[in-house]
């Protein structure tokens, strides 16, 4: 008798999504969140068809080459800075990624975190807290109005274009920078415009960063990025860490060459710079902007429907939604497992 295939969940997720896969695969769920280290992750998947993992699994030629199974990895996450995409296109192992699912709630919470920067409410809120309200004389307190004020976006992508749209409520202009300028009917939908990197910067009153990390964008703000910027700007990095030089940035906060940032990622995370930590003019949360049960569950969703459709399986049978390496959908047929 042929054995099922063997599908690894590293991380807790919504049992009631995973369970989709029972009827075909051997599943095998974490019960808890473990950061396991490189030796620990390539037993785990030595003997796997298919994996889904989170951003803190890094996956890459030396954890393939000992899964010889291994046909899918399934990323719950929009960015995969944690795969090898090109290793594991050489090995014939399909990667995928939750893009479109977290569109929505990521672009919510960036609002969230630009309004709480600009009216300084975390550190209104910590200074609370510490028992220090006696009394506010009228011109305490002073944030920034985003109404009316040109908000900048590096990477247009979907998480981009759903950030722009919401300007809208606000009467902001809206200006773009990508390698190249989106389609017409996109930019008017959008209400946006296309600029150099330079004017971005110069330019924007709110700049918020929604690119993905790649060799090239690693450090794209840096400190002579961070010099171009107005002392009144506000930035939000809700991308990835590394695409803020987080040392930089803790310069220019500390000398008011920018009036305030707002962090959902870091460099080198969980771990924080902590010149970061003791500045006030900066908003941290810990990389929560798709933490809502929408889209989590979305994400599951569409992870445990690629590995789904890998093997044949479901809504869309052959066709992985969300491959990021299709020219191994080929080699991925389920006719060649055992």
């Amino acid at each position: 008798m042929t054995a099922r295939p063997r599908v690894w969940v590293s991380r807790p997720t919504f049992p009631d999504i995973v369970a989709r896969l029972d009827p075909h695969f051997d599943v095998v769920a974490e019960p808890r969140e473990v950061m396991f280290s490189a030796a620990e992750l390539a037993s785990k998947i030595a003997d796997c068809d298919a994996v889904i993992v989170g951003l803190k699994e890094r996956i890459g030629a030396a954890e393939v080459a000992k899964a010889p199974r291994l046909r899918i990895v399934a990323n719950l996450g929009v960015g995969y800075d944690n795969l090898d995409l090109a290793a594991l296109t050489a090995a014939g192992v399909a990667a995928s990624n939750t893009a479109g699912a977290l569109d929505e709630s990521v672009a919510d919470f960036t609002w969230a975190m630009l309004l709480g920067a600009a009216r300084r409410m975390g550190e209104a809120e910590r200074w609370l807290r510490a028992g220090q309200w006696h009394g506010t004389r009228f011109t305490d307190w002073l944030g920034m109005d985003v109404r009316g004020r040109t908000l900048g976006i590096l990477g247009m992508g979907r998480i981009g274009q759903a950030v722009a749209r919401r300007a809208v409520g606000f009467g902001m202009q809206v200006i773009y920078h990508n390698r190249s300028p989106l389609p017409q009917a996109l930019e008017s939908e959008c209400r946006a415009r296309w600029v150099d990197k330079g004017e971005l910067l110069r330019s924007s009153d709110f700049l918020v960063l929604a690119l993905p990390l790649t060799p090239e964008s690693r450090h794209a703000i840096g400190a002579a990025e961070l010099a171009q910027m107005k002392p009144t700007a506000v930035l939000a990095n809700i991308a990835r860490g590394g695409i803020v030089d987080d040392a930089a940035l803790a310069d220019a906060l500390a000398k008011h060459q920018l009036a305030a940032a707002a962090l959902d990622v870091f460099e080198g995370e969980p771990v924080v710079n902590p010149r970061l930590l003791e500045l006030d003019n900066v908003l941290l949360s810990p990389h929560i902007a798709s933490a809502s049960p929408d889209a989590r569950r979305g994400m599951t969703t569409m992870a445990v429907d690629n590995v789904l459709a890998l093997f044949g399986h479901g809504p869309h049978a052959g066709h992985p939604p969300t491959i990021l390496n299709p020219e191994v959908l080929a080699a991925a047929s389920p006719t060649t497992h055992p």
